[in-house]
């Protein structure tokens, strides 16, 4: 497991590639892949390879401000080139989970 990992997070072990989950992106920062339950055509998930537990824990500071605007920017470069044809994202960080992570939907 990767520094940062922890230990049965699953969302750790896919950004450590220790599933079979299929990666659409992966960086030094963060991972994306199709959501195992998709609510869209195209519900992706980006995710810090970090382990970061909620949005919370997130700081005021420019390294997290950066890893944020990428995560969506990642989101949105998936959905242009998956999906060049729709007009409408959605996209959501989601701060209720034991993980921060962006949905990009597909509507």
């Amino acid at each position: 497991m990767a520094a940062g990992a922890v230990s049965g997070c699953i969302f750790c072990q896919i950004a450590t590639t220790s599933t079979c989950t299929t990666l659409l992106h992966s960086d030094e920062n963060v991972v994306a892949f199709q959501d195992i339950n998709p609510s869209a055509l195209r519900h992706y998930l980006v995710i810090p390879k970090e382990h970061i537990p909620t949005v919370k824990d997130l700081k005021k500071s420019h390294n997290d401000y950066s890893l944020v605007n990428h995560m969506l920017d990642v989101g949105k470069s998936l959905l242009c080139r998956d999906a060049p044809q729709s007009k409408q994202y959605r996209y959501k960080f989601l701060k209720t989970w034991n993980l921060m992570e962006v949905f990009s939907h597909l509507k």
